[in-house]
């Protein structure tokens, strides 16, 4: 059965992943964000004291604009910070009340998120990317094939703008440097 893939499901619709790009930007960005958006945190660039103070620093701002708060981190160090979860593959299942939204590229990274049962999955790249701006991406139709097969919830990732996000006819979308 596939899951409710519709604007009025609980799980938000529009996300913003941080990294070292938009840092500087971070609070401006999600002071931006719609009310109960969602905000995957990365920061992969700082070690981890510095990365959790840094976590620490914009929570408020978060619990302030009811956005889901998750970390890419393991599920203990989610709960240390006060996350609502975790974001990445699929490693082992939650802990009861903590979310999980998973990362794939391709078909069978869709299969493990729905076999895992995560609460989303977020499917990339859509387009192309400053990440990764020679990489092979889905493009529209792909996308479209595999997030339709997929029984999890897709968050479309990758070069999005709202104006990509228009153009892809999808509820749900990520950016980095789209909404930063």
């Amino acid at each position: 059965m596939v899951r409710d893939q519709s604007p009025n499901a609980a799980l938000p619709l529009l996300w913003l992943l941080s990294d070292a790009r938009n840092d500087a930007a971070l609070e401006t960005a999600i002071a931006r964000l719609p009310a109960g958006s969602g905000f995957v945190f990365r920061h992969y660039h700082l070690p981890q004291e510095a990365r959790a103070a840094r976590f620490a620093s914009v929570l408020p701002l978060l619990r302030a604009g009811q956005h889901w708060a998750i970390v890419s981190a393991s599920h203990d160090i989610a709960a240390q910070w006060g996350a609502d979860g975790v974001y990445g593959p699929f490693r082992r299942m939650p802990p009861a009340g903590m979310k999980w939204i998973a990362t794939a590229h391709d078909e069978d990274e869709l299969v493990a998120a729905d076999r895992g049962a995560a609460d989303a999955v977020m499917l990339s790249p859509v387009f192309p990317t400053r990440s990764h701006p020679r990489g092979e991406v889905l493009g529209i139709d792909e996308f479209h094939r595999l997030a339709r097969a997929c029984a999890t919830p897709v968050i479309a990732l990758g070069g999005m703008t709202a104006e990509r996000a228009r153009k892809l006819e999808w509820p749900r979308w990520a950016a980095i440097d789209g909404l930063s």
